[in-house]
């Protein structure tokens, strides 16, 4: 099973968030620099985040994104079921219905597969994931500078 990029984002984009310091609110352009990802596919994950109630998204002064308590608390595998969506792996009946679909076993295989990835998910929360060394990791992501800002890369300064 492979997670599109859309849902990649959107989990690492909940890490960071919920290794943010109390009152830090990095914006979208931030988080987006910070992933190395381009901000448009950025916005559009964290629109579905806010969607969710995994992130709360504020505009303007003292604005930013902040992690939620279900951001901290759902499981990994609800929110990737959310974000991936719970489509077949396979599409059997699509446009041009397969010939073996009456008489196939990959298809349930296949279901039971995504029904165990999923439930190995759901025995994780964002908090699990952003344990040591991964913490860490994201808490040296390299800060980006706000406009007016000068960001330090000397420690103590």
């Amino acid at each position: 099973m492979q997670l599109t990029r859309f849902t990649d984002l959107g989990l690492r984009v909940v890490m960071r968030l919920a290794v943010a310091g109390n009152g830090d609110r990095p914006g979208s352009r931030e988080i987006a620099e910070e992933l190395s990802v381009s901000y448009a596919h950025a916005t559009k994950v964290i629109t579905r985040l806010g969607e969710l109630g995994v992130v709360d998204a504020r505009r303007g002064r003292g604005g930013g994104l902040a992690i939620t308590e279900l951001g901290r608390t759902a499981t990994v595998g609800w929110l990737a079921r959310r974000l991936e969506g719970e489509d077949e792996v396979v599409e059997c009946d699509g446009a041009t219905p397969c010939p073996l679909r009456s008489g196939c076993r990959l298809r349930s295989a296949l279901r039971r597969a995504q029904h165990a990835f999923y439930a190995s998910l759901d025995t994780l929360t964002i908090d699990d994931l952003i344990q040591n060394p991964t913490g860490a990791v994201l808490l040296a992501l390299p800060p980006v500078a706000r406009a007016g800002t000068q960001v330090s890369t000397m420690i103590g300064e």
